[in-house]
């Protein structure tokens, strides 16, 4: 505001985002005159807050108001014209050969995980993982942040292949990795608040990698699902930079974070069009999709009367996607949802809400018909990135004998009787 238009500006945050916002801006050359009132402003009295107003910043020691007057009236310094920008050193690409105690250890110190044990990336498993892609190692995939202005940490096939290493991943699930990464969303976006994040897997590519769409897809019960959700937290970390407390602020966090509800779309039990041919691509096509929030309720009715009523009573604001049971999806098209887009756009008008859209209502058809329920979320829809563009010309890269977790046999005709298939 003021460099473009010349209007004097003072920006203000609270103290317990000081040192953060004072970081911010010497990563990017641009050091405000901050004025750090105090911690919370939300929830507390009318008077509380006058006396922050009266007091002072608890950061400098200066009076509040003395501050901002001094920052929308003082002159520009030489330093604050001309800001010389800080660049933080580049991590080798090796580390020195140690034992496999002080690598894991050296990782752990490091912040390079997410707590759990890894797999060691030499340099033969990461070699062993490229495999997985015909694509060039030092291509660059994107940029990501976990902030929305700190510096972009620019990643490459290589860097992807290293934490799909980590995560215990194999070739075949590498392509799906690279779809992710390709979108540039970190699955773990810094916030106070406590995100969940959500990929869901749609195409031939889920069947070829033994994904999980039925009976607990979103659990820990699938090999494929499990390695690349956990991957995305890993890239989260290691190209977003995350770091607790630092530059990742979720007060609580969010357990779903570690795998990030992997898992791809049930297409054989759905009645409606795949997720990815309602957004264009071909049902042909294997892709990822990236939906993010922060609420999620596991029990509701898979009825049109019923998701209205989670509309007008959930804490949303004004997205929701809608993961529902193969029968819930029946029973709603039974009542005469045969498009899943006409029900969103039928429930965002009954909702009378001036901020629901229709567009802003989605639906993913995931489990084993168990139950006939819907998870009510209020996740954002944000990108379907193709798989197939990160697949070798030969196909999926499988191992002779691919890794599997004991799969649920689910019965065609709905029942499960004992000596029957």
């Amino acid at each position: 505001m003021e460099g473009e238009y010349g209007v004097p500006t003072a920006p203000i945050v609270t103290a317990r985002f000081a040192e953060y916002v004072i970081r911010d801006g010497h990563s990017h050359g641009m050091n405000l005159r901050w004025t750090f009132p105090p911690y919370p402003v939300a929830w507390v009295s009318r008077e509380i807050l006058r006396q922050y107003v009266q007091g002072k910043d608890p950061v400098t020691g200066v009076k509040l108001t003395t501050e901002i007057i001094d920052a929308l009236t003082k002159p520009l310094t030489e330093a604050e014209k001309n800001p010389e920008i800080v660049k933080k050193p580049r991590r080798p690409r090796l580390l020195e050969p140690d034992s496999e105690t002080n690598l894991h250890q050296s990782f752990l110190r490091n912040g390079w995980t997410d707590g759990l044990p890894i797999v060691l990336p030499t340099k033969e498993r990461v070699a062993e993982m490229l495999t997985g892609t015909d694509h060039d190692p030092q291509e660059v995939v994107g940029r990501m942040s976990v902030t929305t202005n700190e510096e972009m940490k620019e990643y490459t096939v290589e860097k992807v292949a290293i934490n799909a290493v980590m995560a215990g991943a194999r070739p075949e699930h590498l392509p799906v990795i690279l779809a992710i990464a390709s979108t540039q969303h970190p699955a773990m976006p810094s916030s106070t608040g406590s995100y969940g994040s959500m990929v869901v897997v749609n195409g031939p590519v889920a069947k070829t990698i033994g994904m999980n769409s039925g009976v607990g897809a979103m659990g820990p019960f699938n090999y494929a699902n499990s390695v690349i959700g956990r991957t995305w937290t890993l890239m989260s970390i290691n190209f977003g930079d995350a770091r607790a407390g630092d530059t990742f602020m979720a007060t609580i966090g969010n357990g779903l974070s570690f795998t990030n509800q992997c898992c791809a779309e049930n297409e054989g039990k759905s009645p409606w069009k795949p997720f990815h041919v309602r957004k264009g691509f071909k049902a042909t096509e294997s892709t990822v999709s990236i939906f993010r929030g922060w609420n999620v309720d596991t029990l509701g009715i898979g009825t049109t009367d019923g998701l209205l009523q989670k509309i007008k009573t959930f804490n949303s604001m004004g997205t929701y996607t809608f993961v529902a049971d193969p029968l819930a999806a029946k029973a709603l098209k039974a009542e005469g949802w045969g498009d899943p887009d006409q029900l969103s756009k039928a429930l965002a008008e009954k909702s009378k809400s001036p901020f629901l859209k229709p567009e802003g209502i989605n639906f993913i058809v995931v489990g084993g018909e168990t139950n006939p329920i819907v998870h009510t979320t209020d996740y954002v829809y944000y990108k379907t990135a193709s798989v197939d563009k990160w697949t070798p010309k030969s196909g999926i890269k499988l191992d002779k004998q691919p890794l599997r977790m004991p799969a649920y046999h689910e019965c065609e005709d709905g029942l499960c009787i004992l000596g029957q298939k």
